[in-house]
């Protein structure tokens, strides 16, 4: 199974492919997409979409999954942090793949055991899960601690997430209505 973990950010966007096979876990690639900080936000969003749909059209993973947004101070850096993970979660979700979305503590949990893990222990973590595969920047280890943690939740997630509604046979039903009782006013 290919998996893409995105690690949403408006300047970088972090993105990491491993393939999962049980337990086994196998670096794909990984690295990072940039908007230009001098161009419109509206352009900004673009750039982001269209480096995650490239990533996705390149590598071809089969699920997909993003780090949540936590709540900054600053509600506009809130609000636009908000934006680009929208856009992270749509350029998967426009191809048709399942997007999960996993807490910043949960996937520390998965990757080091410990919710509130130092940034470096998540690296050296990632690296030796994946074999002492080189990362060149910190947004793209992120990443890829997202596509493990989706790694080792997924099937477990599939059994306690809600079916997709069922679709209507295309038979139409009577409607039936209680016989009206008494007279009225």
């Amino acid at each position: 199974m290919r998996i893409i973990g995105i690690d949403p950010g408006l300047r970088r966007s972090g993105w990491g492919v491993i393939d999962a096979s049980g337990n086994q876990l196998r670096h794909v690639a990984n690295g990072v997409v940039t908007s230009r900080s001098d161009a419109e936000f509206s352009q900004r969003l673009r750039q982001l979409f269209e480096g995650i749909t490239t990533v996705l059209a390149r590598f071809e993973p089969r699920e997909a999954a993003v780090e949540e947004t936590f709540v900054n101070r600053n509600p506009v850096s809130t609000l636009k942090l908000g934006q680009a993970r929208g856009v992270t979660l749509l350029a998967p979700a426009m191809r048709g793949l399942p997007v999960a979305e996993y807490p910043a503590n949960l996937i520390k949990k998965s990757i080091v055991g410990v919710g509130h893990a130092a940034k470096q222990q998540m690296h050296m973590m990632v690296r030796t899960l994946l074999g002492g595969v080189a990362i060149d920047n910190s947004d793209a280890a992120d990443a890829l601690a997202v596509a493990i943690c989706h790694a080792h939740h997924r099937s477990t997630r599939q059994r306690w997430m809600p079916s997709p509604p069922k679709r209507a046979s295309g038979r139409r039903t009577r409607a039936r209505t209680a016989p009206v009782v008494g007279g009225g006013p």
